[in-house]
């Protein structure tokens, strides 16, 4: 109990670390020279930071057979949600709290529509993750939960639209969101297995390319082999592939240390014990 106690006081104190230095920033007139803009996208981007982590924590339990990951999965969601929210607060405290105008931007522009949409979702989850509220939903409690995953594609869809020319960050939440997909329609016996943590590293680095040679063909027209040439030159390192694939293989280390610390950990023991044994 004192594991789990002291990881949710890491959690929470991690999960305010952005916001602090938010707030810091904007104390030492360090946000530029759109210290607005700057704030609404800060706070955007740790939404889905956030909302990723709380997506990752189920295959890292299940690699690293910790069950008190599960523990702070809530803190991680709940805190993506409030961030969402304060991600919509400076907008619309930056259209000089006119609802009127916010619903009706929110209604014109596409990126606003599907990014409310996802703040609203979020919400939800947010307000119902009480056990109190799973008491009261029962098994509709799981499948309200499963709005997760269609928020995470608006909350990601609206960070590229919104992204504009630049769309290098969407693109590794999207490889990561991809990698985190194909891990739970992976076989059971896969998901944890080297093999299988190797085709997701793969598997999430050709999705993000075939998103931004999408994107940037489609929206800026830029020429694929381009793109190809951009990310396999040294000079422009790292790209958003690499970086996907540089996540995936990390996450296989990762088990990789985690076992091998195992398998050390059980050889001593048993050495341990043959030695403290009386003949």
């Amino acid at each position: 109990m004192k594991i789990i106690f002291w990881l949710r006081q890491a959690t929470l104190a991690l999960l305010c670390l952005p916001a602090l230095w938010l707030a810091w920033r904007w104390y030492s007139d360090d946000l530029g020279a759109r210290p607005v803009t700057e704030a609404t996208h800060f706070t955007g981007d740790w939404a889905v930071v956030f909302l990723l982590c709380s997506l990752v924590l189920t295959p890292a339990r299940a690699a690293f057979d910790w069950m008190p990951l599960v523990q702070i999965r809530r803190r991680v969601g709940v805190a993506a949600a409030l961030y969402a929210g304060l991600h919509f607060f400076i907008y619309v405290a930056d259209q000089k709290w006119d609802l009127i105008v916010v619903a009706l931007e929110i209604a014109k522009r596409f990126y606003l529509t599907i990014g409310f949409a996802a703040l609203l979702a979020l919400t939800a989850l947010a307000i119902t993750s009480t056990n109190g509220w799973q008491r009261r939903l029962k098994r509709n409690w799981k499948r309200l939960h499963w709005l997760i995953f269609p928020a995470a594609v608006l909350a990601i869809l609206h960070f590229f639209i919104q992204s504009k020319a630049n769309v290098g960050e969407a693109t590794v939440a999207a490889g990561l969101f991809t990698w985190l997909i194909l891990w739970r329609v992976l076989p059971a016996r896969l998901r944890i297995s080297y093999l299988g943590l190797a085709l997701l590293a793969i598997g999430a680095t050709l999705a993000a390319l075939g998103f931004e040679l999408a994107w940037y063909g489609l929206v800026n027209h830029v020429a694929p082999m381009r793109l190809l040439m951009a990310d396999i030159n040294p000079d422009l390192a790292p790209r958003p592939t690499l970086k996907v694939l540089l996540a995936g293989i990390t996450a296989l280390a990762l088990v990789a240390a985690r076992r091998l610390t195992l398998i050390l950990k059980r050889r001593w023991t048993q050495r341990y014990n043959r030695t403290t044994i009386p003949t």
